[in-house]
């Protein structure tokens, strides 16, 4: 069976300094096993511009997803450009093979370099260890066999001769762009605070770093400022036993320079200031965390800051602990904020008669010592109305607010970022938090797969998980030997609905919220949880609506319009 290879040329009429990048959504339709076997469907792995190929076998299809970047100062107007799509040959002749092009060669050469390094003697830590090395040397190698180079090695597997629209040559398909940049900006720094996590465990134990290494830090430090470009406010955290958890997100002190960068970057919503005897209570740590408060709450950008010491407390022992620390911290500074994710009322209290009233009293509980209240989507279900219910136990006079997550559920058809929903079911997770009213949004984890000791380890998903839950981007070198995070589908729809959240938000300081939630409605674009657009054009609508009766205002947003393949 031959592979058909499909060459991808972009041809520029931009005015402009407008970059254009591209990616490969390894996907088949709708969501099944990719072409080669990564595990991850929805990887945006970009496609080398040296050799911008795609190899498909018959019957298969692959979809290439396009981001256009509008930079700040760009002149507003009607951009266009163009994509070629054209078929080539798939019998290479023998001087196409002897002459490979040099970055092919290398690249060939660098994949078996990778499977020599992995599969040379060693000392093996565990059998587990063993097998993951293997099984990585295989996926390699499976990789180098569908190079397209290779094509004319591979036998017929039965299929016969090609269908006469596979032996056609050198046939372009024009696919045709055009973006509208409107006269006004997106704003730096999120309206949203959107606070996600990044397990540091996971990238100690992928890429063979030890805890406070130089390469330790250099790696933190490129996935903070590789996920900022998403609109979210990243945080690193280690887990500890009964879900407490070390939630910081500058792996630096505050007296360090780079602390300072980290903290007053625009870009930043809120962060996360490290709680360190959470997991080890000494006097040295406590030193550390009164030094720590003390240098922040002096800074400018101290409003931002949150501490997040438990996730979902279940019951009053673990209510009691974070009240102890709370007033710790208050000792330091009254006016820290404290954010507490939970989805029941503690157990073991007379707290309510019933589940949902013991959850919705739990700021009767926390109060003061939790001034951030995030609830579990999951426990509204479709249910709206019981918003009213949880924002009438807050005290917004006191600087509470209400906050909301998704983890493990709620489940289809509602909106979340597992694997197989629509796109704009991934997206309408953002319009939710708008219409409801919540003034931030917590997600707990960017990259939770299952434990690698290696950097190009095929990605596993882990057990008893939604798939795609708790991971949204993928290391680099799974599929390449690029370095450099691949994002995936969903996180690039989050982008969107960061982006949908700015444009409701200004409509709504011209016209009012009441006037913000009518134009969802009528749009068609969101109505409830289980009630919203299929598709995209409802999107387009609502902010062609935006731009139409804002743009006397002479502020506000670009449209940032991504074209896609969902």
């Amino acid at each position: 069976m031959k592979e058909k290879v499909f060459k991808l040329l972009c041809a520029q009429r931009f005015h402009g300094p407008l970059q254009v990048l591209q990616g490969l959504c390894r996907s088949s339709a709708p969501i099944s096993a990719p072409p080669q076997e990564t595990g991850v469907p929805d990887a945006l792995v970009p496609i080398d511009p040296l050799s911008p190929q795609i190899s498909l076998y018959p019957g298969e299809t692959a979809a290439v997803w396009v981001s256009l970047n509008v930079p700040c100062g760009q002149p507003p107007g009607l951009y266009e450009g163009e994509i070629f799509i054209t078929a080539v040959k798939t019998e290479l002749d023998s001087s196409r093979t002897e002459s490979l092009p040099k970055s092919e060669r290398y690249g060939l050469y660098r994949e078996l370099r990778s499977c020599l390094d992995i599969t040379e003697p060693r000392d093996y830590s565990s059998p587990e260890d063993m097998v993951q090395r293997l099984t990585s040397a295989s996926t390699t190698l499976r990789r180098m066999l569908d190079n397209p180079a290779l094509q004319d090695c591979q036998e017929s597997n039965g299929f016969g001769d090609m269908m006469d629209e596979d032996v056609m040559n050198n046939v372009s398909v024009r696919l045709k762009l055009s973006l509208t940049v409107w006269d006004f900006t997106l704003p730096v720094t999120p309206s949203l605070p959107a606070v996600f996590g990044i397990s540091e465990t996971v990238i100690e134990d992928r890429f063979c770093l030890e805890h406070g290494t130089e390469g330790w830090y250099d790696a933190l430090d490129h996935h903070f400022r590789w996920l900022l470009q998403y609109r979210i406010s990243p945080f690193f955290c280690r887990w500890g036993d009964s879900m407490r958890i070390l939630a910081y997100t500058c792996p630096w002190p505050a007296d360090h320079p780079k602390a300072n960068e980290y903290y007053s970057d625009p870009r930043l919503a809120a962060y996360a200031v490290p709680y360190a005897p959470i997991l080890s209570c000494t006097d040295a740590a406590k030193n550390s965390l009164r030094r720590e408060v003390e240098i922040l709450k002096s800074k400018p950008h101290w409003s931002k800051a949150y501490f997040y010491l438990w996730d979902e407390p279940l019951n009053v022992e673990q209510y009691d602990m974070i009240c102890n620390i709370s007033n710790e911290l208050r000792s330091y500074s009254p006016d820290v904020r404290i954010l507490t994710t939970y989805y029941c009322g503690p157990s073991g209290s007379e707290l309510a008669p019933s589940t949902f009233e013991a959850f919705v009293k739990v700021p009767n509980v926390l109060r003061p010592h939790t001034q951030i209240f995030c609830t579990s989507e999951w426990v509204l279900g479709t249910r709206e109305d019981l918003v009213k219910d949880i924002v009438a136990e807050l005290r917004p006079d006191l600087g509470e607010e209400w906050w909301t997550y998704v983890c493990m559920g709620p489940s289809d058809p509602q909106p979340n970022w597992h694997l197989g929903m629509r796109g704009t079911q991934h997206r309408a997770v953002m319009w939710r938090v708008w219409k409801e009213g919540g003034t931030g949004f917590l997600y707990w984890g960017t990259n939770c797969y299952e434990k690698a000791m290696i950097p190009s380890a095929e990605i596993c998903f882990r057990r008893g998980l939604p798939p795609g839950d708790g991971v949204l981007f993928y290391p680099g070198e799974v599929f390449s030997s690029s370095h450099e995070p691949v994002a995936s589908t969903r996180l690039e729809r989050i982008l969107s609905g960061m982006q949908d959240i700015e444009y409701l938000k200004l409509y709504s300081s011209r016209y009012g919220r009441e006037e913000g939630l009518a134009l969802l409605e009528k749009t068609g674009m969101y109505l409830g949880p289980d009630r919203y657009t299929l598709d995209h054009g409802p999107v387009d609508v609502m902010r062609g609506e935006v731009y139409r009766t804002c743009r006397s205002l002479g502020t506000g947003l670009p449209d940032v319009h991504h074209v896609r393949s969902a």
